[in-house]
């Protein structure tokens, strides 16, 4: 969606509630006593259990719930956040919505991010699947600097496990191959251990997956979880060929982040790389993206 459909459609409150509510009905409203039939009282902008009566207002159960931010903020909010691939830093936003503060719309942002994670949670990769993990720049404070780490668990770095599913797909009539990949997923990993890893790899890949690796000592128990495991000797071949895709995303995200953020700090880096990864896996998308955001909005929480 560009700027002049964006201030066509969502140019006044009233607009943006009007689209939320629409929205929200189709995926549906269900009540603390399981119901899902309700009345809609326009005056309050709530819905009214038919069943024990109890009152449900637009922003409940959705990410923008105990918000204070006009629908209106939050709805250019998600058009800054889907128009580019490359995103905007919290006080880029604050900068372009004319806010004052700056800590309201830091947590909207955040919270949107967190929605954005929680969605591509729901689903797990599948086919052929390549697995790495890469070391992402972080905010370090004067005493983490002076303790000076090195190698795994250095000072400023957070290690990411990356997951791409890299089913190649071949034409039945042409028999060429094509050079896509599919999905993507990103997890911070709070250890180096096998332990880590194992669980990762239960979240995110299905048992049915054919999994690709090198050979480090931490991917040992991955045979186990799904139907394949093959590991390759990790040497420049590798990263081009049989781990391509995870290490041309691990190099996007980076720059992503270098060219976009001051500095993350590492709690939050999670949230950063659920933007990257949500819309990496949507990147067809074009103007429909802003669409499954404000889904993603009612559904995340």
């Amino acid at each position: 969606m560009n700027l002049f459909n964006f201030t066509a459609h969502f140019g006044s409150e009233e607009a943006c509630r009007l689209h939320f509510k629409g929205e929200r009905d189709k995926i549906g409203v269900e009540c603390r006593c399981g119901s899902t039939e309700h009345f809609w009282i326009k005056s309050i902008w709530s819905y009214e259990c038919k069943k024990c009566r109890s009152r449900i207002s637009l922003r409940s159960g959705t990410i923008m719930q105990s918000s204070k931010l006009p629908f209106l903020t939050w709805y250019k909010t998600m058009f800054l956040m889907s128009a580019t691939k490359k995103g905007f830093s919290s006080k880029e936003i604050q900068k372009q919505l004319g806010q004052k503060r700056y800590e309201p719309v830091w947590a909207m942002v955040h919270k949107l991010r967190k929605a954005m994670g929680n969605r591509d949670a729901r689903y797990t990769l599948e086919g052929m699947v390549e697995f790495d993990e890469g070391y992402f720049t972080v905010e370090s404070s004067e005493i983490e600097q002076e303790k000076g780490i090195r190698g795994r668990g250095a000072v400023g770095k957070e290690n990411v496990a990356i997951m791409a599913e890299s089913t190649v797909l071949e034409d039945m009539e042409s028999g060429k191959k094509s050079t896509q990949c599919r999905y993507f997923k990103a997890k911070v990993l709070t250890d180096h251990t096998s332990g880590q890893i194992n669980q990762t790899v239960q979240e995110s890949i299905d048992e049915k997956s054919i999994v690709f690796t090198d050979k480090s000592t931490s991917y040992v128990d991955i045979s186990d979880l799904v139907e394949l495991h093959i590991t390759e000797k990790s040497n420049r071949e590798t990263t081009k060929e049989t781990l391509k895709w995870v290490h041309i995303t691990i190099s996007n995200a980076k720059r992503n982040f270098l060219g976009n953020y001051h500095k993350i700090k590492g709690k939050y880096l999670q949230l950063y790389l659920n933007e990257f990864v949500y819309k990496l896996n949507r990147r067809y998308f074009e103007e429909k993206l802003f669409d499954r955001l404000v889904i993603a909005n009612i559904t995340g929480l």
